[in-house]
């Protein structure tokens, strides 16, 4: 198939004009001539038609304008997307808990959107259990999450670990001999069936702490306020709760190393996707830098 006589009758059905046709194209006269001829002889029909000066399309040459006009519409619409390829553009959306949202997800989209003009940002602020299903229904295009991701579809990207630390207010904990507090106070966790609670029972399990009064939380921000209410016992992340442990408010009962691995998810199918890729680039650039 050739395009180039398609183009050339195109330009001339929508101007019915030789002389303008041939300005646009810039071709001559002739060999816009020869061009149709040679369309007409390979389709079997007459395309345009003369009365007098004026020129007017077949019946035949309606029909293949319109398709005509189909194709190169659709041709467009590829190169357009294809062109999109090249520069991420449109809406990204970015599943998290709250606390990747605030402490490092603001520099991260920052640096995003100063590279990447042309990308709408999106946030979604929830549990690592929540953003992994975000993910999974392509609700959202990738996740910073706590802890491990195994889903056969995902691919996971590590970005780094932090110790979880056991952790309860310091006025608590200078009322009360250890094992009393330990013994007395709620243990206040993820809801069941998190992402990280399987790493928060392998601790427990390690220090010998087994809790029977429990407060479930949906977020770990939830279980960092609730615990400096004075209500009980937690484990968080270091990074979680590194401000209060170094200004006294809260105190550290026990540290196990390197517990959380923080990891971004994306589906693999979804993987080569310009603004995924390019977003993902960013993200363990700036995590490098931290660590």
């Amino acid at each position: 198939m050739d395009f180039k006589k398609y183009k050339t009758f195109q330009v001339v059905a929508d101007t019915l004009n030789l002389t303008r046709a041939a300005d646009q194209l810039g071709y001559t006269q002739p060999t816009i001539t020869l061009q149709l001829q040679s369309l007409e002889s390979e389709l079997g029909v007459t395309l345009l038609g003369r009365n007098g000066k004026r020129t007017f399309l077949t019946p035949a040459g309606k029909i293949v304008k319109h398709y005509v006009d189909q194709t190169f519409a659709l041709m467009d619409e590829m190169e357009a997307e294809l062109r999109k390829l090249e520069n991420p553009h449109g809406l990204l959306t970015v599943a998290a808990p709250e606390f990747y949202c605030t402490q490092y997800l603001s520099l991260i989209l920052h640096s995003y959107i100063a590279e990447n003009p042309n990308v709408k940002l999106q946030l979604f602020s929830c549990d690592s259990n929540d953003a992994i299903k975000k993910v999974s229904s392509n609700e959202a295009d990738l996740a910073i999450i706590a802890g491990p991701c195994d889903l056969p579809q995902m691919e996971k990207m590590p970005l780094g670990r932090e110790d979880l630390v056991l952790v309860t207010t310091t006025e608590l904990l200078e009322q009360h001999e250890l094992s009393e507090l330990l013994e007395t106070y709620p243990f206040i966790t993820y809801k069941s069936g998190s992402n990280i609670q399987r790493l928060v029972n392998e601790c427990l399990s390690e220090y010998g702490f087994v809790p029977d009064k429990y407060i479930a939380c949906v977020s770990d921000e939830t279980i960092k306020r609730t615990v400096m209410y004075n209500t009980g016992i937690a484990l968080l992340g270091a990074a979680l709760v590194e401000d209060e442990l170094r200004k006294g408010t809260l105190a550290e009962i026990h540290r196990f190393p390197g517990k959380i691995e923080t990891n971004m998810v994306m589906l693999k199918k979804r993987i080569a996707e310009q603004n995924i890729h390019s977003f993902a680039q960013i993200v363990q650039r700036i995590w490098k830098e931290w660590d």
